[in-house]
């Protein structure tokens, strides 16, 4: 726990304000838009991991969590942007910092949310105080291409179908550093997700996007290809930066000790989630 100050006061007759934000899992797709283009990205949404914030009350500033997922530095500085005073507050964190599943958006987002605030106006705020940011403050996602530099919608994508993701979290912890530009060209699939698709072509797609990445930035040892093809997946994704890893299966079609196969793979927080617009 990082703190400024010890029991400070209390907002007499005031219910502490709790709210709940979803993070992600990776993205189905994440590269540049040619060679030298944009960085884009769509997120996986995944309601299974999120960040609560509460605001216990009224003081100088304090954050109190179990791992820290939000220095007080940063926390400060959101905070003085989005016009917010500072207080008491409690994070708790269902995902690990660095597993690319969108942890540190998602507290900046719930910390927002605990002092009334919301929506996408909050952006700009993320943007500057992260210098990359997820579209978790947006009310669907999914439903964007997104410049994670910019912090902002490039355009619409169509509608996603309902698929079912067994994934969880393998390797070291790896923190976005705003600078790094070192990702493979996406351009095609951008353009192929621009039109509807179904549960099969978007496993293609997220696929691709993920071996894209995986050939320029490694692991060189990553599992989920074999594990995809083992246990009849529609196909895998990851998280482009991070350590979040997943297999695609069309709603009801996973097989028993899916899980367990994750498992032995080395994955570790193994979990099971649907995703998709009618999710």
């Amino acid at each position: 726990m990082r703190k400024e100050a010890t029991n400070p006061p209390m907002t007499a007759g005031r219910a502490p304000v709790s709210v709940r934000v979803a993070g992600h899992f990776g993205e189905w797709l994440q590269g540049r838009i040619g060679s030298g283009g944009p960085l884009v990205l769509v997120t996986v949404a995944c309601p299974a991991l999120g960040v609560t914030a509460c605001r216990l009350g009224d003081g100088p500033l304090e954050v109190q969590q179990a791992r820290e997922v939000l220095s007080l530095a940063r926390a400060r500085d959101f905070l003085a942007r989005i016009g917010a005073p500072p207080g008491v507050f409690r994070l708790r964190a269902e995902m690990p910092p660095g597993g690319g599943a969108g942890v540190s958006t998602a507290a900046l987002v719930a910390l927002a949310g605990a002092v009334g605030q919301g929506g996408a106006a909050l952006a700009a705020a993320c943007l500057a105080v992260e210098g990359a940011s997820d579209p978790l403050m947006l009310p669907q996602p999914d439903a964007v291409l997104w410049a994670p530099r910019e912090g902002q919608v490039v355009t619409p994508v169509a509608p996603l179908p309902l698929v079912e993701v067994v994934g969880g979290f393998r390797g070291a912890p790896q923190v976005t550093d705003p600078a790094d530009l070192d990702f493979p060209d996406v351009a095609d699939l951008v353009a192929r997700l621009a039109r509807p698709c179904d549960a099969a072509t978007l496993g293609q797609l997220a696929s691709e996007s993920a071996r894209r990445c995986t050939v320029l930035r490694g692991p060189a040892d990553d599992p989920c290809a074999a594990l995809a093809a083992d246990l009849g997946a529609l196909g895998y994704l990851r998280a482009h930066t991070g350590s979040a890893r997943g297999l695609i299966f069309a709603p009801g079609t996973v097989p028993p000790g899916a899980e367990a196969a994750l498992a032995r793979a080395g994955l570790t927080g193994v979990l099971r989630f649907r995703t998709g617009h009618t999710a």
